[in-house]
């Protein structure tokens, strides 16, 4: 009775009436369940002990999957439910339906854990869960289900490691991408033979490099382990995967050479190794290759020539974008001649001779320069990047690329705001094993005082602390794809934004504003954390910039001062002191905001809030 057009709710007396019924097919229909009382039919099916299959895909059915799915026949063998928007749980006893074959239950609204009793179902053969809202580990017994050819748990929000024991499953097809798993790659699911279609491990948080037992996968074509953070160097024993059609491994940390086994896989149609550390000269290798279609090895470190044969003659096929080292190739690709090219070795050994030429010379020039910098650092207060070296030493420093993974590439849906010398996305990054929201500003190094900016806020925020400033969590300096300086600072993200949306809500789509006690409650708060910079010491901080919208609101509506790009010290007499950023900011502030006794260049003290 699948494909048609019938509607409403399942009769609850269908069991009772059809107690030798053996299968019930009824997918793609526009039945509905609405309330536990529409899955009554559920618990008639029990009573038929001879049913084998259940088939109610594709229709409208809602609710909690009730829990008396684990007391139908122990002769069921097929049960598909997939394509609805059912939720609640998988029920623990699901592992009483022994005879099993296969579990469609993927593209609902299921939650909570994969129940551990999914091992006892040693007959299942397809286990389909995907696009769900499934959290929690993988658990360990899904290795006892030694029949499991494909295994489908994407889409989902699974943490924890990729056990093992998924090494005992005959596995044809894996498919664990966008689930948030962490920890390496097991060699022993690396080592199931029988994986011929698919190993899809993409958009997770796996660590650790690619184990060499990828080699075993000789009978598969499709492997995808990009976006994750994959270190080392890619296995040589890539190469003994003669049927691999598309290798992936796009946005890891990955570092070397391509390895010359590469050349082995006679019919690979896509290779992407873009955005890793890969370095060397692009192998000719890669021009040998007939069969393939598309080769992507853009932002990694290569350098040399481009070659002009095979896939390289068609501009179309290949990118090689964001690579500085890069020389010759196609007029298309519009890189420097190799005549003009100098390798990066042949660089080193030019400044080694160079070096060794004036070696008494650098050496007395190098003597002097510690000794300037030596007394220069004990008379004076520590400045500049030394604040970004105790930052460092606080917190994990954070690399570009890392930086680029956690908001989506900087894409405009995670930007949350734009200032004088920078942006603001919302991105996720790993913190103790676990997911973090966080906020990234990305200076804009065009824009004139950006840099003094950063180290200014550096400055300010590497010892200060108080429960109503901005905490930073770490800092980037570092290149970009494009090799240009890049500098960013992470922080905590606070979901209710600044106060100056709060302030005018009209003018930002909010329907509400702020009661008189939230106002009150926020007055104290900024009041609390001036008190504390004012009373700082060895020296206390001026603000300079204290406006609504340097003041975020956390969930408990708390706020938060921040943005200290244009902070100061001033000593005890009340006179600023000479600071990292002098003289690039005569008028220190927004105008409306600013101290008008300021606004002239004049000295700043701690009165200069007051205006504000």
């Amino acid at each position: 009775m699948m494909k048609n057009s019938f509607s409403g709710v399942i009769p609850d007396c269908l069991g009772a009436h059809l107690q030798n019924l053996w299968e019930l097919t009824l997918d793609d229909n526009q039945l509905e369940a609405n309330s536990d009382s529409d899955w009554r039919f559920l618990d008639s099916l029990t009573n038929c002990s001879n049913l084998k299959v259940i088939g109610l895909a594709g229709n409208k059915l809602r609710g909690l999957l009730p829990g008396s799915i684990a007391n139908l026949s122990t002769s069921m063998e097929f049960l598909s439910i997939y394509n609805n928007m059912i939720h609640g749980q998988i029920p623990q006893g699901i592992g009483n339906l022994v005879n099993l074959d296969s579990i469609y239950m993927h593209l609902n609204n299921l939650a909570g854990t994969i129940p551990d009793s999914i091992g006892k179902l040693k007959k299942l053969s397809n286990l389909y869960l995907y696009d769900n809202n499934l959290s929690g580990q993988i658990p360990a017994t899904i290795g006892n289900l030694t029949m499991l050819s494909r295994l489908s748990l994407n889409e989902n929000m699974l943490t924890g490691s990729i056990p093992s024991s998924l090494g005992n499953c005959p596995l044809e097809t894996l498919e664990l991408q966008n689930n948030r798993l962490t920890g390496p790659i097991p060699k022993e699911v690396l080592q199931i033979s029988t994986l011929s279609t698919s190993a899809n491990f993409q958009r997770n948080m796996l660590t650790g490099s690619l184990p060499s037992e990828v080699g075993d996968l000789k009978n598969l074509q499709t492997l995808d382990v990009s976006g994750n953070r994959l270190t080392g160097e890619i296995p040589a024993s890539l190469g003994n995967c003669q049927i691999l059609q598309y290798c992936i491994m796009k946005g890891n940390f990955l570092q070397g050479e391509i390895p010359s086994s590469i050349g082995q896989l006679r019919g690979l149609l896509v290779l992407d190794l873009s955005g890793n550390n890969l370095s060397g000269c692009i192998p000719d290798l890669l021009s040998n290759m007939k069969g393939i279609e598309r080769l992507d090895i853009s932002f990694n470190n290569f350098e040399g020539e481009v070659p002009k044969r095979g896939i390289f003659l068609n501009a179309s096929a290949f990118s090689v974008e964001g690579i500085t080292g890069l020389c010759g190739g196609i007029p298309e690709l519009k890189l420097p001649p190799c005549s003009n090219y100098i390798s990066t070795t042949n660089k080193r050994l030019h400044k080694l001779v160079m070096a060794i030429s004036t070696a008494f010379a650098i050496l007395g020039i190098a003597l002097l320069l510690a000794l300037f910098v030596f007394f220069r650092q004990t008379r004076n207060s520590r400045k500049g990047e030394h604040a970004l070296l105790l930052i460092s030493d606080q917190h994990v420093r954070v690399s570009y690329t890392e930086l680029v993974t956690s908001t989506n590439g900087f894409a405009s849906e995670n930007l949350v705001g734009v200032g004088s010398f920078g942006s603001v996305y919302k991105g996720t990054m790993m913190s103790n094993e676990e997911e973090v929201v966080v906020a990234v500003k990305v200076l804009n190094l065009q824009q004139r005082g950006a840099s003094q900016s950063f180290v200014a806020e550096c400055e300010t925020l590497r010892c200060a602390r108080h429960r109503n400033l901005m905490k930073i969590l770490t800092v980037c300096s570092s290149i970009d794809s494009r090799g240009l300086d890049f500098k960013a600072i992470v922080f905590d993200f606070l979901p209710n934004g600044n106060l100056h949306q709060w302030l005018h809500p009209r003018e930002h789509g909010n329907q509400t504003g702020l009661s008189l006690i939230q106002r009150i409650n926020i007055a104290i708060d900024v009041a609390s954390a001036l008190e504390y910079l004012h009373q700082y010491r060895p020296a206390p901080i001026v603000h300079c910039d204290l406006k609504p919208s340097n003041i975020l609101l956390d969930n408990d509506m708390v706020a938060h001062v921040g943005d200290f790009g244009l902070a100061r010290f001033v000593d005890h007499g009340q006179h600023s002191l000479p600071d990292i950023s002098s003289g690039w900011a005569t008028i220190r502030g927004t105008i409306g905001y600013a101290a008008p006794d300021k606004m002239d260049g004049k000295a700043l003290d701690k009165k200069t809030h007051k205006c504000t």
